[in-house]
């Protein structure tokens, strides 16, 4: 339970936090999620889909977590080190200012990079403060059971698959699974825990408190020079770069993967069913990030992420449906079957928790769109694509000349039965009309009379079945009249024209009936069933979405209040999940790549348009 006062927050850690209530570190192969209250309780090793290691933020009691913080009753702030990822959460108490700096080192050293060290140093800063830290973690899922040899200054974990090292500057004990240390710091003073993966090329290493501080020197360093390519000076820099900083986190270095979230089964609706494991590589989420973070100039992360689509994706074959899975791992594996952990109370006793995702499965033709433009990108902004991936692109837009005209599950993954979504059209569209601008530009082969007429014949058939006379906008799907959010991206694919009298009156009739004070859902899950009990909260990427067509539109005041509003449901530290509740609160996986992807987005081409 969290309370509020004057900025600040008073902890009770007897309880799962808020999702919001959190911030995130990485080495770019995992993250951790921090508490408000200092507390780790989401950490999978030694990858970001491995099983978790601290999941308590899914069971408080099950899970597992790594907690460190005063002794005594403290309000609590967190923020990130200026323009990293390196997390700062500090303790005001009646007797002293206490603070952790959380971090991963970052190495390109292979042995070095195995470690996935966690270091958390805890430092007082003014009067003296007594502190407490536990470590108790939960292998695979909180089902794997393990062992402890505890040797003074240093605790070894291990279990039948995985086995960690936790090295301290203090004192710790044993207490049955777990071990804690009571100390205490006087003002100047710092204690430092750190922990480490090990494995037949990794061994265990202490970490004083000199070597912590050249750790964190050298993580601030990373981020700051990483940071330092960005192009953008706009009016929104801190939230821009934020969102940067965040999709990088998001980032697998070994493949160039980019995972749609970090997490798993987080909850869209509170109590309800909606819960997903997010930690694969959506090719839509990923493309649509390339776009984002080559606006920023970022041109290093398209190339990875190009060569993982085409080496571990495009160039290998796949089944019956199509080129391409919707997703993949993050190491390009294919089945991700999904399965349920019963045990497991789920976030805030929202069952059940999910692992792997049977969307795999589902046949969704707008990924072709989003995939072929980001080529388009980065052939155009970063390098150009060489004769063997162009020969993949090709072979794709011919498969999709056949295969277009047919219903599929849709952006939003419905699990009510295939449906002619417009926005699947959209985005075939998309992808022949891109390959067309390549093709053109560069003089590659390519069968352009076909790619012509079946882009056109997408159009004409959205133009005619995708627009209701009745509701006065496009829709949903086509011969329907349920209105989606998801046509917002109709001008911003340059599909229409954003003054079109045609996309004028669906950006009203959207406005009417999804838009709640700036906050965009989807669809109305009574007028279009999709297959799941409950509700869900708005859709961030469709409140960007919103502000990007009115920016579009000539309605720049419209989208700058919207956009305003908007950061205003950032959490403490600048971070989203997918959803926003109805009181403000984040639901979903966190944080989301989607969101970050869309507001770089947003900001990017609503600064430009204001001048």
């Amino acid at each position: 339970m969290v309370f509020e006062n004057a900025g600040f927050r008073q902890v009770d850690s007897t309880r799962s936090l808020p999702i919001a209530e959190h911030g995130l570190i990485g080495d770019l192969r995992t993250v951790a999620l921090v508490g408000t209250n200092g507390t780790i309780d989401w950490y999978c090793c030694p990858r970001f889909d491995a099983p978790s290691v601290f999941a308590s933020i899914l069971d408080a009691e099950r899970g597992g977590s790594f907690t460190l913080a005063t002794e005594v009753p403290a309000r609590t702030r967190q923020f990130y080190f200026p323009d990293t990822n390196v997390l700062i959460t500090r303790f005001f108490a009646a007797d002293g200012v206490g603070e952790i700096q959380d971090f991963m080192p970052v190495s390109d050293a292979p042995r070095e990079g195995d470690r996935h060290r966690l270091i958390r140093r805890v430092i007082c800063v003014r009067g003296s403060l007594p502190f407490t830290a536990r470590v108790a973690p939960r292998f695979d899922y909180g089902t794997a059971p393990h062992t402890v040899d505890l040797r003074h200054h240093q605790a070894f974990f291990r279990s039948r698959s995985l086995s960690l090292a936790l090295t301290a500057t203090v004192t710790i004990e044993r207490d049955g699974p777990d071990v804690f240390s009571r100390f205490k710091l006087l003002e100047g003073e710092s204690a430092v825990f750190a922990l480490d993966h090990l494995g037949d090329e990794v061994m265990p290493r202490a970490c004083p408190r000199a070597e912590a501080e050249e750790e964190f020197e050298a993580t601030v360093r990373f981020w700051r020079h990483w940071l330092s390519a960005s192009r953008y000076h706009g009016r929104w820099r801190e939230m821009v770069h934020r969102s940067a900083l965040s999709l990088k986190l998001l980032t697998y270095a070994p493949t160039g993967a980019v995972v749609a979230a970090p997490t798993t089964s987080l909850p869209e609706q509170i109590g309800g069913e909606r819960n997903w494991d997010y930690r694969y590589v959506w090719v839509r989420d990923a493309a649509f990030c390339i776009y984002a973070l080559l606006r920023l100039g970022f041109t290093s992360e398209a190339e990875a992420f190009m060569g993982f689509l085409f080496q571990r994706c495009l160039m290998r074959g796949d089944d019956a449906t199509g080129p391409m899975q919707i997703m993949y791992g993050i190491d390009g594996r294919r089945d991700l079957p999904e399965h349920l952990l019963p045990h497991l109370r789920g976030h805030l006793g929202s069952a059940p928790v999910r692992v792997g995702n049977s969307a795999a499965t589902q046949l969704q033709l707008d990924i072709y769109g989003a995939l072929i433009d980001s080529v388009y990108l980065y052939d155009k902004w970063g390098q150009p694509i060489g004769s063997d991936r162009w020969d993949a692109v090709a072979a794709l837009v011919d498969w999709l000349c056949d295969h277009w005209d047919q219903p599929d599950e849709g952006i939003w993954e419905t699990r009510g039965g295939r449906k002619n979504f417009l926005y699947s059209r959209l985005m075939c569209w998309v992808a022949i009309e891109r390959a067309i601008r390549m093709a053109n530009r560069r003089g590659l082969p390519a069968d352009l009379i076909r790619w012509r007429q079946n882009r056109d014949a997408v159009y004409r058939q959205i133009m005619q079945r995708g627009w209701s006379a009745e509701r006065g906008s496009f829709v949903q799907h086509l011969d329907g009249t349920a209105l989606d959010a998801s046509v917002l991206m109709m001008p911003l694919a340059k599909f229409v024209s954003p003054t079109d009298p045609k996309w004028l009156t669906t950006l009203d009739a959207l406005s009417a009936e999804l838009v709640s004070d700036s906050l965009v859902y989807r669809y109305d899950p009574e007028a279009s069933p999709d297959g799941l009990r409950g509700t869900e909260g708005t859709f961030s990427i469709c409140s960007f979405w919103y502000v990007e067509a009115l920016t579009r539109a000539g309605r720049l005041e419209e989208a700058r209040l919207a956009f305003e509003k908007m950061l205003t449901y950032a959490n403490h530290v600048g971070l989203y999940a997918e959803q926003i509740g109805p009181t403000g609160e984040q639901l979903g996986n966190f944080p989301q790549a989607f969101t970050h992807l869309s507001l770089i987005s947003a900001a990017f081409n609503l600064d430009r348009t204001l001048g």
